[in-house]
Order: structure tokens, then C-alpha cells, then sequence
């Protein structure tokens, strides 16, 4: 049979050609815009944690994900019409910064409540209280937090067991209840109307506190009067008669929160300890889309029946990176402020006391076995040296037991503050976590060495350097609300360990400084390793999230001396601006 005329076929092979002419152009167009960026930053120096190429000048970004990162020439490609561009006209980007160690609602009702973290006196804090009862109805509490009796600048003339007496507190809110929790959260202070309402006299407290185990004390004078401070678990007796929250107030105490994270260049959050009503608020937050930060929660498991139901139930990694729950929280001992902290030998300021094991070595390393076999990270809050020694030979214990289940645990120690000299390579050698917060050495520093004196304090206090040294990894945090959530005053401690007023010349212990990348990585890269997320945070590389903190200096390189002067100019989560300084 013969084909079609040859005009015919030369007429369908045009037809043909400009149908697959359109088609080209038709993908081209859908590939040109689905490569177009919805972001491009670029005009400053951006810090990657990427070591292959530490340094860039610019970032795409497509939805929450970057794209590109590399020189300002080639990013031009990735613009669209539609493409929104941040020129940082000199200012730095790093990958967000993450806090490793705080607490989300502490922050958020810090923001509500009397605020005592610089009082300098105890007479100072007699004031606040006393103007705050002028504000209130006789009968409402008065709630307060950060009062720390080691940091201020004149003692009180009368001190029972290192603390101050309720007695001039009572005398200016006779008719209001007092509530102020210490800076380190270990300690509260109450005045005589409070403990009139709690039932606390001089003939209750045995029967009160029968049940602690040496957990804490209702601290007493001479004559078996309460002071009107309740040391470590003593806590509990207080805290059962405040005023139950209600949802509107803890949904405003979380806003809160959001909001001062923002503010403070913080992308994620690593909050440590979460009970059940937490994780509902924290779900309800999210589902409403106002959960704005990323958060990762340790579990507050002291309740038997709410651990055995994440067991059942197993960890909960969110895909959209939102809220993700694979941790469990230990509280082993108490804290160098109030000498709770589990020392191996007594107080230099208190030879009689060694502070307290609050947990059972029994239960840690039960709940470390278990939380193994249940595929959940330990995060164990332990300060003193007794304690870390402690912990570490349970971890020990259960990684021997279970090496394949071992074989990347990711098991913490919060805080780490003293260390004997024997236990610090034990970190590397294990690969636990040291979750540190290096504000705290700016902080307490100063008095710390009274609590244990020169030896101690240069072999085993606030060891950043020689932990790293032996392959662990430091991460670091506030431990907000017991210090501001400020990651640059914390870097500032990381890297000179001086006092936010710049002593002493040199920096305590300076051998055990962080280089600025390391601080840098501690808040970043490393912090993602923390929480088993470093694949797709803690770094400016493409396919990560586009979690970016811009500051208004460059932290690594401007003089030390003006490190403090820098402020967080945006906060970007997801590729969507969430903060920026007017």
C-alpha cells in the first residue's frame, strides 16, 4: 500500500515538530518554576557547620527546605518572579540556634510572674514583693522566681543553713500568700501566710516530710521554727497548695514562650522534662498552628503508669519536624545552689553534708534498660560529681547488657557540672552526651568554689574542653527559665568563662574555654546530634531545613570584648520570617 502524499507528511511532521516544540516548552516552563526559590538570603557572611564548604554568601530556598547554598553569582539563577529576597546588608547567618536544655512553660510563666533573677539583696526582694502586694486583692498569691541568696551583693544578718529567714518577707504581705522559687528551680521560699495556709508549724513538720527519704528538708532555725524555705523535695509540700493553672493561663504562658524564643534567635527547643498536660498543650499548639519553634520533648516519668504507656506506645517522631518525643527525663540529684548536688566528698562550705541522690541508682538503671529495649534516649539531670559517677556506671551497665541496642543511644547527662577527674573520659569512651549550659559558669562561678573549694573547682568543674577533647559531644542551653534563654551571653561564657560584667581578665580555668566554632557547633550541629537530628538540622547545607539565625555582628570575629554587644537581628523557621528587630 502506498503512504501518504509527501506534501501530507511533510505537513504532520511540522505538526508533530511544533507539538513536541510546545511540549519542551511546557516543562521547561513547569521546571523553571519549580525551581524557582520562594527565598534567596544573601549580602552578609552565613557560617554553614557544613565543613566541606563552612562558608557561603548565599541560600535558596524552596517551601522549608534549602535548595542552594553557595556564591552569590549562582544563586541568581533560583530567582522567580515571585521570589522574596533578604539582603542582610553585612549582618551574619548561622543555622538556627537550638536550646539543648530548658523548660518551655518555666519560661512562659517566668514572663508572668515576679521576676527576681537580678535582685541583688534580700531587702531588694522584700520591695518587689511589697510593691506587688499594692497590685493584688488580699488573699491572691504572689508568685516570683530567681532569687539566688549566693549572688547577692550583701547577706542577709541572720542565714540558716545558707539561706535567708522569712521573717521581713512575712512582715510586708501579712494578707497575700508568697511563692518565689530559687534560680536553680531546687529551692522555694515562702512567707508565714503561705505556710499558715499549708498547714507547716514547728509540730508537722516530721509528720510532713516523714515520706521525703532524705529528699530535701523543710529547713528549720534553732528553735524548730520553719525559715520558710523548702529545699529540694521538700518542694512538693509548697507547690500541692498553689493555684491549680488553668488551660487560658498555661495557653498564655506558652505563647509567652514562643514569643521569647523568637526573640532570641532560638528555632528549637529541647525541653527538659514534660508532663502529660504538657504534651496535650504542646499538641493542641500545634495543631492550631501556633507551635512556631521546633520542639523536642523529654518525658517527665516518675508517674509508673505514664511511662509504661510511651513504652507501649514508643517513640513519636514528627515528620514535619514540629514535635518530636523520644526521651525520657531523670532527676538523680539536686543542685550546687541549695547543696543538693550528690558530691563524693562533703561541702566545703558544709563539711557535714554531700548533698542528695534524689532517684535510686536502681531506678535509673532500671528506666536505662527499659528505655533501651523501648528505643527511647535517657536524659539524667545530675550536677554533683557523685552523681555523674553514679549515672555513668548505670549507663555502663545497661549498654553491656544490650550492645546492639547501644550501638547509637544518644544517652545525655544534663548538665555535668563537676566531674571527678576519672569519670570525664568516660563520656567520649561511652558516647554520652554531655548537655551542658555554660551560662551557668558566668553565673556561679563566683561562689561555687565556696561550695567546693580550689582543687575541685580546676579538676572537675565545667570541663567543656576536656570533655571534647575526649570525643563527646557538648551541647549547650540556658537551662531557661534558671537563666535568661540569651544564647549570645551564653556563647559569650563559652568562649572567654568570665562574668557577663567581663571577669575576671582571662576567664576562669581558661585551658577549658570552647574555640568559637566549637561553642558555635554546641549550639547547632552538635545540639541536632542531641536529639538524633542532625541529618536535617544544626547545619546550612541543601535538603536541610531552612532554620536560620541572623545576628548583627559577626560572633567569630569581632573582638571579644564587644561579643555582648551583638543582638539577634531575624529568626527565620521554615523559611518564613517569625521575628525580625525593629
Amino acid at each position: 500500500m502506498l503512504g501518504p502524499p509527501l506534501y501530507l507528511k511533510m505537513t504532520l511532521d511540522k505538526i508533530k515538530g511544533s507539538i513536541f516544540l510546545l511540549l519542551f516548552v511546557f516543562l521547561s516552563a513547569c521546571s523553571a518554576r519549580k525551581s524557582a526559590a520562594d527565598l534567596i538570603i544573601l549580602g552578609g557572611k552565613i557560617y554553614t557547620m557544613n565543613e566541606a564548604a563552612p562558608v557561603a554568601e548565599a541560600i535558596a530556598v524552596i517551601g522549608d527546605t534549602i535548595a542552594f547554598v553557595g556564591d552569590s553569582e549562582s544563586v541568581k539563577k533560583w530567582q522567580g518572579e515571585k521570589t522574596k529576597t533578604i539582603d542582610l546588608h553585612g549582618k551574619t547567618l548561622t543555622p538556627g540556634f537550638i536550646e539543648s536544655h530548658g523548660h518551655l512553660t518555666g519560661l512562659g510563666y517566668g514572663e508572668l510572674s515576679l521576676d527576681l533573677t537580678h535582685i541583688r539583696s534580700y531587702e531588694e526582694l522584700v520591695d518587689k514583693v511589697k510593691e506587688a502586694v499594692t497590685k493584688v486583692q488580699p488573699g491572691e498569691w504572689i508568685v516570683g522566681r530567681g532569687w539566688h541568696q549566693d549572688k547577692w551583693d550583701k547577706r542577709p544578718a541572720r542565714m540558716i543553713k545558707g539561706f535567708q529567714t522569712h521573717h521581713l518577707l512575712s512582715a510586708v504581705s501579712p494578707d497575700n500568700p508568697v511563692f518565689l522559687r530559687h534560680a536553680s528551680g531546687h529551692a522555694v521560699f515562702v512567707n508565714d501566710k503561705a505556710m499558715k495556709l499549708m498547714g507547716v508549724n514547728p509540730l508537722s513538720i516530721e509528720k510532713l516530710t516523714k515520706n521525703l527519704n532524705g529528699d530535701g528538708e523543710i529547713i528549720r532555725d534553732e528553735l524548730g521554727n520553719p525559715t520558710g524555705i523548702f529545699n529540694e523535695g521538700a518542694q512538693a509540700i509548697a507547690t500541692q497548695f498553689m493555684p491549680k493553672h488553668s488551660l487560658k493561663m498555661d495557653s498564655k504562658a506558652l505563647d509567652h514562650a514562643v514569643s521569647a524564643c523568637l526573640r532570641n534567635g532560638i528555632t528549637s527547643f529541647h525541653d527538659a522534662g514534660a508532663s502529660r498536660e504538657t504534651l496535650a498543650l504542646y499538641r493542641k499548639f500545634k495543631l492550631e498552628g501556633k507551635l512556631s519553634i521546633r520542639l523536642y520533648v523529654m518525658l517527665e516519668i516518675g508517674d509508673q503508669k505514664f511511662r509504661e504507656e510511651w513504652y507501649h506506645r514508643g517513640p513519636e517522631i514528627d515528620s514535619t519536624h514540629i514535635l518530636t518525643i523520644r526521651s525520657v527525663k531523670l532527676h538523680c540529684d539536686g543542685a550546687l545552689g541549695t547543696r543538693g548536688a550528690w558530691l563524693l566528698e562533703p561541702y566545703q562550705d558544709q563539711k557535714n553534708s554531700y548533698g542528695m541522690e534524689t532517684l535510686s541508682m536502681d531506678t535509673v538503671l532500671k528506666i536505662s534498660r527499659e528505655a533501651l529495649a523501648y528505643g527511647f534516649q535517657v536524659c539524667s539531670h545530675a550536677i554533683g560529681d557523685r552523681a555523674n559517677h553514679e549515672v555513668l556506671d548505670r549507663y555502663e551497665m545497661a549498654f553491656k547488657e544490650n550492645p546492639s541496642k547501644a550501638k547509637d543511644h544518644r544517652f545525655r547527662i544534663e548538665h555535668a557540672q563537676h566531674l571527678h577527674p576519672n569519670d570525664i573520659p568516660r563520656f567520649g569512651q561511652l558516647g554520652v552526651i554531655a548537655s551542658m549550659q555554660a551560662i551557668h559558669l558566668s553565673s556561679d562561678r563566683v561562689w561555687a568554689i565556696e561550695r567546693l573549694g580550689v582543687k575541685r573547682i580546676r579538676e572537675g568543674a565545667y570541663m567543656w574542653q576536656s570533655l571534647i577533647r575526649t570525643g563527646a559531644k557538648v551541647i549547650n542551653g540556658t537551662d531557661v527559665p534558671i537563666e535568661p534563654i540569651n544564647p549570645i551571653a551564653c556563647f559569650y561564657a563559652s568562649v572567654t568563662r568570665k562574668t557577663l560584667l567581663g571577669e575576671p581578665a582571662g576567664g576562669y580555668e581558661p585551658e577549658e574555654k570552647m574555640t568559637r566554632i566549637q561553642a558555635l557547633r554546641s549550639y547547632t550541629l552538635d545540639a541536632a546530634f542531641g536529639a538524633f537530628e542532625e541529618k536535617f538540622k544544626g547545619s546550612v547545607e541543601t535538603g536541610k531545613l531552612a532554620d536560620f539565625t541572623i545576628f548583627s555582628q559577626d560572633m567569630m570575629t569581632v573582638p571579644e570584648k564587644d561579643l555582648l554587644k551583638t543582638e539577634i537581628f531575624m529568626t527565620i523557621v521554615g523559611g518564613k520570617v517569625l521575628y525580625e528587630k525593629r
